[in-house]
């Protein structure tokens, strides 16, 4: 199997992933719920798994990174926490559902910005107009459809001098792209733990830097007397048992990409998105959406005049070669880039992938169109 659907979740696992979540099931209990060693052992990991990546993402207070159960559970919290009903939503024309159906459940006016592809400029022109006045503005940090990594620096900038609060969607951004969350100052920072942090599915992350309300009302191991959620973070957003393994092995993604160098598998996913667009550029009747300059993750979307993305998708599964097809979960991204009615196949590449597999999935392609 030649597995290029990384944007969905990362497969391959590094050992330490592996090894981190099954001895915590056979070492730990539960988290904050108890005295004796194996509940204590799982209330360490938890805190280790906060400081891991509180180190790792430059945000400076670990008791505020709440573990979630996946970006959608995070932006969940953040546009709940921050939603003023028949207010203003700000959008960048390339979110995910997991952040378009959260605003519209809560009652938000959807304002979409800068809807072209690979457009920085225009989309920083578009926030700056559309900021004054809204009640929050929401941005991913790379489209899960095209690779398009969008200036979240400036756009985090232009919210600060409006004073509208901003979260950031980093589903497909941490783990491979700089993530500095104290200097970009937005108020929430979601992401999952299961892409390119290389943990498991069912963990998340939301690095909170505002007051939040809660979404799940439970236990929480503290305060037990109180019909109230506790005030203080994390305790307010976790209710019920926490997930340890997925935890310990959220943690142990993340010391594997320091390890190996967070900059150099950044590296090696774009050279090898760079490898594919190169071996098929040339091919008549295929369209390939790359950027005019370097706004490019390790994600390649293309289409096809002669087969249906969804046909084209079948036939690579048949010989072994695992991509995305269709909207993505992301029909707005599909809107702003002129692919809605077609959809289009994607590849998208992790650490673990090699030339060769570029290279034989190339020639498949080609050989199906």
């Amino acid at each position: 199997m030649i597995y290029l659907d990384s944007a969905a979740t990362s497969f391959q696992k590094p050992p330490q992933v592996l090894r981190a979540a099954e001895k915590t099931l056979r070492e730990a209990a539960s988290p904050g719920r108890g005295a004796y060693g194996a509940a204590m052992k799982a209330a360490e990991l938890m805190l280790e798994a906060r400081e891991n990546a509180a180190a790792f993402l430059h945000f400076e207070n670990p008791e505020r990174v709440v573990m979630t159960m996946n970006a959608t559970h995070a932006l969940n919290l953040a546009i709940r926490s921050l939603a003023v009903p028949g207010g203003r939503a700000v959008i960048s024309g390339f979110e995910h559902n997991a952040v378009t159906r959260p605003l519209h459940g809560y009652g938000l006016e959807i304002d979409a910005a800068g809807e072209g592809l690979f457009d920085s400029e225009g989309l920083i022109r578009s926030f700056r107009k559309k900021l004054p006045g809204a009640a929050l503005a929401v941005c991913t940090h790379v489209s899960n459809v095209f690779g398009y990594t969008l200036p979240v620096r400036e756009i985090a900038a232009l919210c600060r001098d409006c004073g509208v609060p901003l979260i950031i969607d980093a589903s497909q951004s941490a783990g491979v792209l700089e993530i500095d969350a104290e200097a970009l100052g937005a108020d929430f920072i979601a992401m999952p733990g299961h892409k390119s942090l290389l943990g498991l599915p069912g963990s998340g992350l939301l690095l909170c830097a505002r007051e939040v309300k809660p979404l799940l009302f439970g236990g929480s191991g503290s305060d037990s007397i109180s019909q109230e959620m506790p005030a203080d973070l994390p305790e307010r957003l976790e209710a019920g048992t926490q997930n340890a393994p997925a935890a310990a092995a959220l943690s142990a993604g993340i010391s594997y990409i320091m390890s190996r160098g967070r900059e150099k598998i950044e590296a090696h996913e774009k050279e090898l998105c760079a490898h594919m667009a190169e071996l098929l550029r040339k091919q008549d009747g295929v369209e390939l959406f790359l950027p005019p300059r370097g706004e490019q993750s390790g994600v390649l979307s293309l289409r096809a005049q002669t087969k249906d993305c969804e046909q084209i998708a079948a036939e690579l599964s048949g010989a072994g070669i695992c991509v995305r097809s269709g909207l993505h979960c992301a029909p707005l991204a599909h809107k702003s880039a002129g692919t809605l009615r077609t959809g289009t196949v994607r590849f998208s590449f992790s650490p673990f992938n090699t030339h060769a597999e570029i290279e034989k999935a190339a020639a498949k392609f080609i050989k199906i169109i």
